[in-house]
């Protein structure tokens, strides 16, 4: 059978300002997190020296913040993130944001 994680997703559901994760795949190499971030949330920018991070927007439109550039991402939405580069996303909506972060390979 295989693993899936819809249920997982499902279940966070963050108040106005909050972020609610959930880890749906942690290994030796890599790390899937989903993150919901309700109206006006906010997961600072920060940077990860030794892995590549890539965002997958599943549900609705997130502000992807990049070093000193914002854009906003629609579902579904794919952003890539190198090594390093300072990384963030706010949800400027009335709705629930939701999307997964990976990072590749795990951090140390």
């Amino acid at each position: 059978m295989l693993d899936t994680y819809a249920d997982s997703i499902d279940d966070l559901e963050p108040a106005d300002g909050e972020v609610e994760t959930a880890e749906l795949v942690v290994s030796d190499d890599v790390l899937v997190k989903a993150f919901a971030l309700g109206p006006g949330a906010e997961l600072e920018a920060h940077e990860h020296a030794e892995s590549t991070n890539v965002f997958h927007v599943l549900e609705g439109t997130v502000t992807v913040i990049q070093d000193d550039e914002r854009e906003e991402i629609d579902a579904p939405g794919v952003v890539h993130h190198e090594r390093g580069v300072d990384h963030g996303a706010e949800n400027e909506t009335d709705e629930r944001v939701v999307f997964t972060a990976s990072l590749c390979p795990m951090p140390s």
